[in-house]
This record gives C-alpha cells, sequence and structure tokens, in this order.
C-alpha cells in the first residue's frame, strides 16, 4: 500500500488572525495527531479579519504577523512535520491564498495596501508568488459581491470544507473547470478542535513551498475534503 503525505493548505493563528483561537504551537501538535504531514500557515492580512494592530510601525506589524507561522515552526523541530508560510489577502471579502513568498518580500513593500488587486497579483507573481482564490463563492455579511479574477489567479480553493452547504464547492468547481484553473482543497481551520482532514495529499514528501507550487502545477496530486477524495 502507497504512502499518502497530507497537506494544510488553507489555515489560521490566533497570532494573526482576530477570528482564530489556537497557536501555531496548537494547530502544529493538532495537524500532527491527525495524521498530517505539513501545514501552510495563512492568517489574515492587514486588509482583512487580523490579529495585528494598525496603528503600528510597518516592520513591527510585519513581525507580529509572522508570529504564528514562527511559532509553528519552532513547534515542528525534530518531528518531521514541514511548515510552510503563505497569508490570506483580501479586497473587501474576496481573498487570496498567497504563497511562495516570505517575511522579507512583506518587508518591502510597505505600499501593498494600497495597491489594486490587479496590481497586487502582477507583483507577487513577478517575485515568484502563488495565488489560489479562496472559497469565491462564499456567501456572508461581510463579502458584499461576489468578485472573481480568472486571468489572474493560478488557481481555485474548489474544496473548503468549512462551508456546511455543498452549493460553494460545487460553484467553485465549476468555475475552476470552466477557465480551466488549477484546484486546490483546504480546511480554513481557525480552531484546532475542528480539525478533519481536509488538505491535498502527495505520493511523495513536500519539504518547501517551493516544491509544493510546483506539485500543483504539476498537477500531481489528490484533493481531500475530510470524508472523500477526487482527483
Amino acid at each position: 500500500m502507497r504512502k499518502a503525505f497530507l497537506y494544510e493548505t488553507h489555515m489560521h493563528t490566533r497570532e494573526g488572525s482576530a477570528c482564530a483561537s489556537a497557536t501555531g504551537q496548537e494547530m502544529v501538535r493538532a495537524h500532527i495527531k491527525a495524521g498530517y504531514t505539513g501545514m501552510i500557515v495563512t492568517d489574515h492580512f492587514f486588509n482583512g479579519n487580523t490579529a495585528v494592530p494598525a496603528d503600528l510601525p510597518w516592520d513591527v506589524r510585519v513581525e507580529l504577523f509572522c508570529k504564528g507561522y514562527e511559532h509553528a515552526l519552532e513547534e515542528a523541530k525534530g518531528t518531521g512535520f514541514h511548515v510552510f508560510f503563505g497569508w490570506e489577502y483580501s479586497y473587501h471579502g474576496t481573498d487570496f491564498l498567497t504563497y511562495g513568498l516570505d517575511k522579507d518580500f512583506l518587508l518591502a513593500h510597505p505600499d501593498i495596501l494600497e495597491w489594486t488587486p490587479e496590481e497586487y497579483f502582477d507583483i507577487v507573481h513577478e517575485h515568484g508568488g502563488f495565488i489560489v482564490h479562496a472559497h469565491p463563492f462564499r456567501e456572508a455579511f461581510y463579502i458584499e459581491k461576489i468578485r472573481l479574477f480568472p486571468d489572474y489567479v493560478d488557481a481555485v480553493e474548489v474544496i473548503n470544507s468549512s462551508h456546511l452547504d455543498p452549493k460553494f464547492n460545487e460553484r467553485a468547481l465549476k468555475y475552476a473547470q470552466k477557465h480551466s484553473l488549477l484546484q486546490t482543497a483546504g480546511s480554513d481551520l481557525h480552531h484546532w478542535e475542528d480539525i478533519n482532514g481536509a488538505g491535498i495529499e502527495f505520493e511523495f514528501e513536500i519539504t518547501s513551498i517551493k516544491d509544493f507550487i510546483e506539485a500543483l502545477k504539476g498537477k500531481d496530486y489528490t484533493l481531500v475534503n475530510g470524508f472523500s477524495s477526487h482527483e
């Protein structure tokens, strides 16, 4: 029987996200116990539901924002569990998971909040980043309308296991298929008690965020919704 390597692609920590209750350390312990091989910390950026005060100098804000990831990385040392860095960028409730960039990128761009979404996508791509449109059809009081950017994103989150209504994932899948976009899955986890096994499964171990992105581009993975999976 082949070994599978499961990765969480969308989760939040209390250090970076105001809506999360678990620390980076707690998230690592919960994911290891649930059988994951790794996770990507994607806390809400400053234009989303951030836990970082807005009245601090830019470098201080960035340092605080990265604490959830850094605490998780420290907790994972010596365990064989992989922790990668990302974030969830927001534009009036429309959210984009950003992979492949680091703290230095954020420190070097204190004007990032002034960019239009299109400028954000272009600059992220120029620096080698990868963008996933998270839960594109979610409906909530803070989402004034559905905004789609099929010509700018690299992939679509077609399984978000926090959705109680399956129609949101179904619409996301149809959208991704219509525009021939790559597909991802994640739990959008905010509380370690809610962990349910959703994510992306590989037949080989992923040891860096760059390798994760390349595996996605190569379509060499399986999406897992926590109860069943599909290619």
